[in-house]
Order: structure tokens, then sequence, then C-alpha cells
């Protein structure tokens, strides 16, 4: 049996603990070095990352533009295992050092957005498409959209970091998270089961927040963890996930940000059309 550990009376930070993501982990916010931000040609500038958080505000805006929206952006990449989240220039326009953040620079003063799911109503609002004008429709979108934001941090944070990163295996800690995405699971696919959207019949932010993570979990991209979590016993979150990959902006905006996995779906910064095109060709056939 392990040795019980008893929280002492003052928790002190030990950056020898902290396992992958010890030496960017710290218990302060603020920046650590001084270092501009790159600015892009286009009014929309967005600094990411290709993680499940950022994948969502690339689909997005490749959804934006499959539907002839003026939503041309620059996308830079943020490696936050090397603290670029920390520079003096990221800092301004996020205090909370996390990626995605949007910058709309159409206005007299550039207006930073953080928070995916705020960049995405952001977004939606701004272009007028996939947050329905219905109160009635908006306000199921809203469910969800804020579901998934809730819901995702067990994934990533909780089930993703223990299974995956931690330093060491802890049954209780995996087992704690396991049961509760599963049960997440379950709740989507009893909604995807009488819906093809998961807000109703129309691809809304619901959907395109949710998909890089649970579409990718059950795709089998995320954290490696498709038999330990029997995804495939959840057939309408497949049947959606599959159908969501399918679509052209699904398909542009994930690898965007992105220096894993096979060379055709890499891309570290976006700056035009022709910057996936090139990426994308590489595909076998």
């Amino acid at each position: 049996m392990l040795e019980q550990y008893i929280p002492p009376e003052i928790w002190t930070h030990d950056a020898e603990s902290g396992g992958k993501w010890a030496n960017i982990n710290r218990p302060v916010s603020g920046a650590t070095h001084d270092k501009a931000l790159p600015i892009g040609e286009h009014p929309l500038q967005l600094y990411s990352m290709g993680t499940p958080n950022g994948q969502k505000i690339t689909i997005m805006l490749e959804e934006l533009l499959s539907l002839g929206k003026d939503a041309q952006y620059d996308a830079h990449m943020i490696k936050i295992g090397e603290g670029d989240q920390f520079s003096s220039g990221f800092v301004t326009i996020n205090p909370n050092s996390k990626i995605p953040v949007l910058v709309d620079n159409s206005y007299d003063t550039p207006l930073p957005v953080f928070e995916s799911a705020s960049i995405l109503v952001y977004l939606a609002e701004k272009f007028d498409v996939l947050l329905p004008k219905d109160t009635v429709k908006r306000a199921q979108v809203m469910n969800w959209l804020f579901w998934l934001h809730g819901s995702a941090p067990y994934l990533g944070g909780g089930f993703g970091h223990f299974y995956n990163y931690a330093p060491e295996k802890f049954e209780y800690a995996i087992d704690r998270f396991t049961m509760e995405i599963k049960r997440q699971l379950d709740v989507l696919d009893k909604q995807l089961a009488k819906n093809e959207f998961i807000a109703g019949d129309e691809l809304s932010i619901a959907d395109i927040a949710t998909w890089p993570w649970y579409g990718n979990l059950v795709l089998g991209e995320l954290y490696s963890a498709k038999t330990f979590l029997q995804v495939d016993d959840y057939t309408h979150v497949q049947r959606w996930a599959k159908a969501m990959l399918a679509r052209p902006a699904f398909q542009r905006g994930r690898i965007v940000n992105k220096t894993w996995g096979e060379a055709w779906e890499q891309l570290e910064n976006r700056h035009n059309a022709e910057d996936i095109d090139k990426v994308l060709a590489l595909q076998p056939e």
C-alpha cells in the first residue's frame, strides 16, 4: 500500500513533483519574460496551439470562410510547453495566460477575446451564423456550449492528466475521472440519438466546441484511450464525430497551429488559405 499523503498545514509549490509540465506550472500569474506578439495582415489575429481548445477556434474560422464570410485570419503558434503564454505580449491580451486568444484589429482599439466559448460566441454574433436568433433554439445551443465548457476540464485536466501525463499512475484518480468521462459520453450519446447535431437539426457552435474534445476522443486521436474507455459503444457519438470530420472546414481547422502527427496534419502558422492547401495536399490518397 502506498504511503498515505497528509496535506501540510500550509501548501508550498514543489516544482519537482509536477511531471511533464512542471517547468511551466506555477501558482502565480503574470509575465516571465518580455516578448512582443507577431501581427499579420488580417484583422483577425489568433494566438493559439492545436490542442482541442485551439482547434475549436480554427475550425470555427474555417467554417466562417466556407460560408463566404470575410473571416480571413492569421494564426500564430503559441508553444505552451516552452512558456510562450507567459510572454509580456501574451499576458497583455490574456492575463490568465491560456490559449486561445483572438484579437480583432478591425476596431480603433484592438479587441482581445479570450476563453474559447467566449470567442465562439463573439465570432457567431459578429458574422451572424451558427448561433440561432430564435430564443428557444439559441438557448439549446448555449446549454450545450456551456455543458462542454464545464465538462472538458474533466476530460483534459482530469482524465487526460492522470491517464496520460501524470508522473505516476494513481488508480483512484484514474477511476474517478474515467467514471465521469464515461458518464459524459453517455449524456452526449443519448442527446445525439435524437438529434443530428448536438443542439438540434443544425450545425452550431456547440458542435464546433465539442468535437475537438469528444470527437477526437472517440476517433482515437486523444490520449490513446479508445480501448480503455470502450468508445465504440457510443455509436451516436461515433456517427456524429465522423460526420463532423467529413466537413472540409473541420479537416482544415484541425491542423492549424499543430506540430505533431503526420506531415499532412501539421501547420505551425496560418496566414492564408494556401498555407492549409499545401499541407493537406501531402495527405496520401
